[in-house]
Parts: structure tokens; sequence; C-alpha cells
């Protein structure tokens, strides 16, 4: 990944961003291609093979990465999509405990700006993005984990009931996409990314019978042979690979049953993206849906950094189990 993806912002020296795809098109070798939730997961994946096997190197990459982040964003900490700036918030809060780099100033900018996007709108929630009418799990998801590992458990209670109430399917127990406020719709779209949030929301509350429920959807609906599904490249690279972040917090933390199934899902998830991964110079290349061998060569899904961070993030949460 890093071989591949890690380079110079506008060959600036000190500076290191990911790419956005692999071999790079012109606008993705400047970094003009830029997608901030993306680098939030790399960073991310940084943190877990820093805690998996530490090296100084990659510590001081940790930090000139996220400096890097910040200059790339123009100078800010945050964007106008509140689900962007919770994960880039999440890397941060796991940066600052295990005293990585300094980040108080950018969580501070980030706390702020998602307590602004909560409103009574709709019974609560905070919108997808400033300025518009759509509440969704993909936003309240992992703002709840971010207001529960801040120490603000109230809103991150009122969040995680908001979803319970308003997104979660009570015939399957899985977690629907989200409410339009100018209609009214409920958009049911099943994404394996509103599965994960959700489900790291319970389990950072102590809500186990809402975990519990969600991992036994999880295994009923989504992943009947015990793979994770694939969502294809774009943003879509990252969404079950969040699910098995989750999910392998749950193997760990979650007194129950269904602990031993999350474990599972994680670790058969794991062993097809391996085994189907394409062997190049560089390193393995992840295919974009991993109960399928990778192709080789590449197509389009897999060239994107999301699905290639979306495998090396399975595979951390793999091997923390």
């Amino acid at each position: 990944m890093c071989a591949r993806h890690l380079r110079r912002l506008w060959a600036i020296p000190g500076t290191a961003l990911g790419r956005s795809g692999w071999p790079p098109t012109v606008s993705q070798r400047f970094h003009w291609h830029w997608n901030y939730w993306w680098q939030a997961h790399l960073l991310d994946s940084l943190v877990d093979a820093q805690l998996r096997a530490p090296t100084g190197e990659r510590a001081r990459l940790i930090d000139r990465f996220i400096t890097t982040v910040h200059r790339r964003n123009f100078g800010s900490w945050v964007n106008d999509y509140y689900d962007d700036i919770a994960w880039l918030g999440l890397a941060l809060q796991r940066v600052r405990k295990h005293n990585l780099s300094t980040v108080d100033e950018a969580l501070e900018a980030i706390d702020k700006r998602l307590h602004e996007g909560w409103t009574e709108d709709l019974g609560g929630g905070i919108w997808w993005r400033r300025g518009d009418s759509f509440k969704n799990t993909p936003a309240n998801g992992p703002a709840a984990i971010f207001h529960a590992r801040s120490g603000d458990g109230e809103r991150a209670r009122e969040m995680t009931q908001w979803l319970t109430d308003t997104l979660v399917d009570p015939k399957t127990g899985l977690v629907w996409d989200g409410i339009r406020a100018d209609t009214g719709e409920v958009v049911k779209h099943i994404f394996s990314y509103c599965q994960g949030v959700y489900l790291g929301a319970c389990l950072e509350q102590d809500r186990p019978d809402d975990a519990a429920r969600t991992i036994r959807a999880v295994e009923e609906h989504m992943a009947p042979e015990g793979i994770l599904p694939g969502s294809e490249g774009g943003d879509g690279g990252l969404f079950s690979a969040i699910l098995a972040r989750y999910l392998a917090l749950a193997a760990k933390n979650l007194p129950r049953p269904e602990a031993e199934t999350a474990k599972n899902l994680v670790q058969k998830s794991a062993e097809a993206c391996w085994n189907g991964a394409a062997q190049e110079k560089t390193g393995p290349l992840f295919s974009a849906e991993w109960s399928k061998p990778a192709e080789n060569p590449s197509n389009k899904a897999q060239r994107d950094l999301s699905v290639q961070i979306g495998g090396w993030m399975l595979l951390e949460a793999a091997a923390s189990l």
C-alpha cells in the first residue's frame, strides 16, 4: 500500500498522501483527485499497523501524513460532509490515544462541526452534509462513536437511539441508509457500511442486544456463505472493511454468542481476500469482491485506493483476533 500509493503532495518535501488510484491517472498523480474520507481510513490503517508492529519510521510517517491531510484540505480539518469529518475524527482519536501526534486542534474543530450538525428535524440526528435535507446512518453512526469516545455520552446515546428508532428494519434487524426531511421518505438501501457503524455505536455504549441483533442480521442477510459482500470500487470499496473493523471489536468485547459469529465473518472474509489477491511486484492487489479472485490485469475497481485500503483494513481486523 505504501509503496504503491503514498507520495509527496505536489512534490513538497516532508509530505505524504495516498494517491487515489494505481497505476495513477494524471489527476491522481498530482493529488487533484481528493478523497478526504479515504485518507482518514488510510490513516486508521497506518495506526493499525503501528500498533501491531511499531516502527519509528511509521510513527514519523503518521505525523507527516496528518499534516499533509490538513495542507491538502487547504488549511482546514473539516469539510461539508459530516460523515467524512467523523471518520477523520475517529482516526485522530486513536492517534492521540497512542501519542502518535499532536492533534488536539483538529479534534476540537471536528467536535465543534459535528455538534453543529444536530437538529430536531425528523426527531434528531445530524445531516449527511451541511445545507442538505438528508439524515443518514453513514453520518450518524461514526459521529455517535466519536462522541462516545470523546466523553459526550448524552449526544452519543441520542444519536444511537435515533438510528434505532428511525432506521433499523424491525423485520430483518438490518440498518437502512437514511431518511429525507423534505418528503419523509425512508431510503431503505442496505449497505454493509451502515451495519458496521451502527454496530460500532452500540459497542461503544454497552448496547449488547442491539449489537447482537445486527451481527445476526449481517450473517443471515448479507453474508450467507460467511464472506462479507463487495461494493465495487469508489466509496463502496471501504464499506465492508468498515463492517469488518467493528465486527472484530465485537468479537473481542461482546459478551454474547454472537461474538463468535463476528469472529468467523472477519476471519473467513480475510482468508478469501488474501487467497484471492493478485500478486504484483509491489505486493498483493486485493479484489473489490473478496469472494472472487482479483483480476490480472486489474479492472477499474481494483485500481481504487479505497478497495486496497479495504483489503488492508480487513486483514488488520483479522490480525487483531
